[in-house]
């Protein structure tokens, strides 16, 4: 059996970067805040005063204790920042997000093995961002997928090895995210892995991709960052994608760019999640979009084998003065109905767990 840890959006940039031990120039252009300190203050204001100069560890809080209860052999996030102190904001781009690359720090002390980097982020500080966070995270020895200076790499998998384990990984975009065009890398031009279209013939050019990097044995995994910010509605096209891959030998679907934890299906015994939600961010405060309880967060811990999901358990968490804090009770139940709702029409439940976790079932 392999255990993966899962996790949709970790965006440790802007106000989060603030309050760690090295900051970038807190000086942003969006249209209604100038300075990522701004989002300090909202966070302040909503519950209360955040310490500075934090630990590499602090912003994770709760989420290395159920890191350590779990024992995940493979631990995959989707990096929703830079990790830079250079650059210039991508032209007419109104947020953009980095972290200092002194900062690194924050990912390797909850041990992350692979950064998914195709998302609508990562070149918002243009390509001497984008090199800075190659640069990092490869001397941080954290893999990276979907994203690299050329089209090879950007495209490469990573293969994660682990007591005689391997778990291939591999990452990608779709403009349904937000992703512009422009990023795509090519033969000659850094970028990320980008997905035009969600068509049958992209699926099936991923596919023999990922088949390249396959042995017998091997756990495969698709990162893919699609679709917009809010909203539970899973698209045709994203569920015949999907399926595509996994009937080309995929086994976990890894689907986030929604704010919000959307809807789980188990197809042939693999499990697809259409949006994981955030984990980690610093929109606490911002009242904006709040009946879909953005607030809310979860930890993905899926057991796999050869005949596929053998448990998908999910721990409820909540960021609370830029940390990560295990929830209980009403919010639980409140996602638990929430996500059985939106799941049932892939056949699939959501049950709450006698120690307050949510569970899938197929």
């Amino acid at each position: 059996m392999v255990k993966l840890f899962l996790a949709g959006d970790v965006m440790i940039g802007r106000g989060i970067d603030q309050i760690l031990r090295h900051s970038v120039d807190p000086t942003i252009s969006e249209p209604y805040v100038r300075s990522a300190q701004g989002y300090v203050t909202l966070a302040e204001r909503a519950n209360g005063a955040i310490p500075r100069e934090v630990a590499d560890n602090y912003v994770w809080g709760d989420v290395i204790t159920e890191l350590d209860r779990s024992a995940p052999d493979v631990r995959i996030i989707n990096l929703e920042t830079a990790v830079t102190a250079r650059g210039t904001p991508w032209p007419s781009k109104e947020v953009s997000y980095r972290m200092h690359t002194a900062n690194v720090g924050v990912l390797t002390a909850a041990a992350i093995d692979v950064c998914s980097l195709a998302n609508n982020h990562v070149l918002d500080w243009s390509y001497e961002g984008l090199e800075d966070t190659l640069d990092a995270l490869d001397d941080a020895g954290i893999s990276i997928v979907g994203a690299g200076r050329d089209q090879a790499a950007a495209e490469a998998s990573a293969i994660v090895s682990e007591d005689g384990l391997r778990v291939v990984v591999s990452g990608m975009g779709s403009p349904t995210s937000g992703i512009p065009a422009t990023w795509e890398a090519t033969t000659d031009r850094a970028g990320i892995a980008f997905i035009p279209e969600l068509s049958a013939q992209a699926a099936d050019v991923v596919g023999a991709r990922v088949a390249g990097y396959r042995s017998p044995g091997d756990l495969v995994v698709v990162s893919i960052h699609w679709g917009p910010n809010w909203g539970h509605q899973v698209p045709k096209t994203q569920t015949r994608f999907a399926h595509r891959l996994i009937d080309a030998g995929v086994d976990i679907v890894h689907g986030h760019s929604s704010h919000h934890a959307k809807a789980i299906e188990v197809y042939r015994n693999r499990p697809i999640m259409y949006g994981c939600g955030d984990l980690i961010n610093d929109y606490e405060g911002i009242g904006s979009h709040g009946e879909y309880r953005g607030d809310l967060g979860l930890i993905y811990i899926v057991t796999m084998d050869l005949d596929g999901l053998r448990e998908l358990e999910m721990t409820p968490m909540r960021m609370r003065r830029f940390r990560a804090e295990r929830v209980t009770g009403p919010d639980v139940e409140w996602l638990a109905s929430t996500l059985d709702r939106h799941s049932r029409r892939f056949e699939t439940g959501i049950r709450i767990t006698d120690d307050q976790r949510l569970e899938v079932q197929w």
